[in-house]
């Protein structure tokens, strides 16, 4: 993190750049490294913090070996999406933004993946799959399941 901010020349528009870093070293931002960036920075820590938080690909946390994104924009969001969330809210006891106990599964919600013409979109590990129903979601996360068990 500290090359890419001294690549910049620790200027405030390698704010982005800096966090996709972090995050790519530790797997999500938490507060120490995000106040670290405001200090290295020069800026203020709402702004790093709002730009982590408005961009849907940071996480503030960790995530589980697997992610599983719904999208919930308008066209997802009518075409099923909703379903779908429910369905795996109620499989795997775990609300948006939450990790199973086990580590195994994260679920994430996100406005729109710009697939609207395969709605409903769910993306599986930063994979975009369209024309998604609730037992092809589910036959894809207890895929990921029963291998993490075998």
């Amino acid at each position: 993190m500290n090359a890419t901010m001294r690549r910049n020349g620790y200027r405030a528009d390698a704010l982005i750049e800096t966090l996709h870093t972090i995050q790519e070293s530790f797997g999500f931002l938490d507060d120490v490294s995000l106040r670290f960036v405001a200090d290295a920075l020069r800026v203020a820590p709402s702004q790093v913090y709002g730009v982590a938080t408005f961009y849907h690909f940071f996480n503030l946390k960790p995530q589980g070996k697997h992610v599983c994104s719904v999208c919930t924009g308008t066209a997802c969001y009518i075409k099923g999406a909703g379903k779908i969330l429910d369905a795996i809210k109620e499989q795997h006891g775990i609300e948006p933004g939450q990790t199973t106990p086990d580590g195994e599964l994260s679920l994430l919600t996100v406005r729109c993946v710009g697939a609207c013409g395969l709605a409903p979109a769910v993306v599986f590990d930063g994979q975009v799959i369209g024309n998604q129903d609730v037992e092809q979601t589910q036959a894809r996360i207890e895929g990921w399941i029963s291998h993490a068990n075998s």
